[in-house]
């Protein structure tokens, strides 16, 4: 079961973004949960490509509560184009062109949002989301092995590998 203002903001946010011309996907926590997961995500993470990202904010415009912009995270390990909203009190952040830094120093290329996107179903709606094997990867490059760990082993126990 998704927490409080989950179903509504994801119904608000489907039926915004899923006619338009952009690649775009559910990640992080709230992707594990719409897999089934007894997660509880703590918002809604959407991956898209550098102009999504933008493309995204302006279908969201209302509830912007810090434009998308270039930045990289405080621990330097990542680097998009990321905003935050607040849809129907739900906590979102869009991440554009996203990149990761690789164990070497350098920088992977942007993910490409379309070559791992899948759909799950969700209350009629078919959602994108981010494979979670993808999911899994990611988080090893970012060297978050238990958070990788812990989804392999749910991936196992529910038959998704």
């Amino acid at each position: 079961m998704l927490p409080a203002g989950f179903p509504e903001a994801l119904r608000l946010i489907y039926d915004r973004l899923a006619d338009l011309p952009v690649y775009w996907a559910i990640t992080g926590s709230f992707n594990f949960a719409l897999h089934g997961a007894s997660l509880q995500p703590g918002d809604i993470d959407l991956q898209t490509d550098e102009s999504g990202a933008y493309t995204l904010e302006e279908a969201l415009a209302e509830f912007v509560i810090r434009p998308v912009g270039y930045r990289e995270s405080l621990e330097k390990d990542i680097r998009s184009h990321y905003g935050k909203l607040d849809v129907a009190g739900v906590p979102v952040e869009i991440m554009g062109a996203v990149q990761k830094r690789l164990p070497d120093g350098s920088w992977e290329a942007p993910v490409d949002v379309e070559q791992f996107r899948e759909f799950v179903e969700y209350e009629g709606m078919y959602v994108p989301v981010l494979a979670l094997m993808y999911e899994i990867q990611a988080y090893r490059i970012l060297g978050r092995r238990e958070k990788a760990a812990m989804l392999e082993v749910w991936m196992k126990e529910n038959n998704k590998l």
